[in-house]
């Protein structure tokens, strides 16, 4: 099982890539994010959204929160700016949450249904909050391979690189030597 502190780890990486993701995502014409560019939700515009519509979702399931979300693959916010300012929202959000996880809840279960296929599943939290992160991930790669192929880097996209792994607790890194 996962611990507190892996879920808080998680969350500073989840919002350090989002932020990074963003500021490069941010020198493209909106015409060039919205372009399909054959990711599976076609234009990086509309993969922010899918994962943005994730994290609420799984946040939301998470909290006990009874919220009605719009079907997979729509676009939440049209509006890049907003776009950003809800995912600022929701990583800060995230960041509340991850300091509050109790490690006793990450055993227990929850029971949902999913939106992708319709059914109803009875699954533990620590599955799912790994399910959440690696979500994240998999789809910030494709917008990362995007950017890539329309020349744009992002930098720096792993663990040890994070500018605030210092601050994490149990955090040896050491900059000279990295």
């Amino acid at each position: 099982m996962i611990s507190k502190a892996h879920i808080q780890l998680m969350s500073q990486y989840s919002q350090w890539m989002n932020q990074k993701l963003y500021e490069t995502c941010a020198q493209l014409d909106d015409s060039k994010r919205r372009e399909n560019l054959g990711a599976f939700f076609g234009s990086i515009h509309l993969t922010l959204n899918h994962l943005l519509h994730g994290d609420r979702m799984f946040l939301s399931r998470f909290e006990g929160r009874d919220e009605q979300f719009a079907p997979l693959g729509s676009d939440l916010f049209p509006d890049f700016n907003d776009l950003r300012s809800a995912r600022k929202a929701t990583d800060e959000h995230m960041q509340l949450w991850a300091q509050n996880v109790d490690e006793e809840w990450l055993g227990q279960t929850l029971t949902y249904t999913s939106m992708s296929d319709g059914k109803t599943r009875t699954v533990a939290h620590w599955i799912l909050v790994t399910h959440l992160f690696n979500h994240g991930i998999h789809h910030r790669g494709q917008v990362t391979t995007l950017l890539s192929q329309l020349g744009l880097d992002i930098g720096d996209t792993d663990i040890p690189f994070m500018p605030m792994l210092d601050l994490v607790e149990g955090s040896a890194r050491n900059d000279s030597t990295s």
